[in-house]
């Protein structure tokens, strides 16, 4: 028999006790397993980068950085020759990323990512030389994200 300072605790009251103590514990520990380590806000995006995104050769477009609400971000490379490309893409924090390739305003390619630090990649062909723009977004930030696109 358990004694708290109210009283003595019988065996049915101890096992609810317990139970309950159990059940916030499990809550506990769910919800840190869920939780991105480290904050995005205060991550060193050049570093994570350094190791989430392999260097490349032929490098015509490039970004990384945070992505803290819905909005896209979106970035250009001007004269882009004609030929076959590889984007290359890694985020992390959780949830997915989706990253739009386009020429002159012409949608060439879509490729989505799931931001857990896994690498993903696209193969790109620029029909004709001109202006590749591409947007990263996502629906669930925050998240930090890196990619490139090199030719092949």
């Amino acid at each position: 028999m358990l004694l708290l300072s109210s009283g003595p605790l019988g065996p049915r009251a101890l096992r609810r006790l317990l139970a309950g103590a159990t059940a916030g514990a499990a809550v506990i520990l769910a919800a840190t397993a869920c939780s991105p380590a480290g904050s995005i806000e205060s991550a060193d995006v050049p570093a994570w980068k350094a190791t989430a995104l392999p260097s490349a050769s032929g490098v015509v477009l490039e970004d990384a950085g945070r992505i803290l609400n819905r909005d896209p971000i979106v970035k250009d490379a001007s004269g882009v020759p004609a030929g076959s490309y590889t984007l290359t893409v890694s985020c992390d924090g959780g949830g997915k990323m989706f990253f739009t390739v386009s020429l002159d305003g012409r949608r060439l390619t879509e490729a989505g990512a799931a931001c857990n630090s896994s690498r993903e990649t696209a193969r790109v062909t620029v029909p004709t030389t001109g202006t590749v723009r591409i947007s990263a977004e996502s629906v669930d930030p925050p998240l930090i994200y890196a990619y490139h696109l090199a030719s092949q």
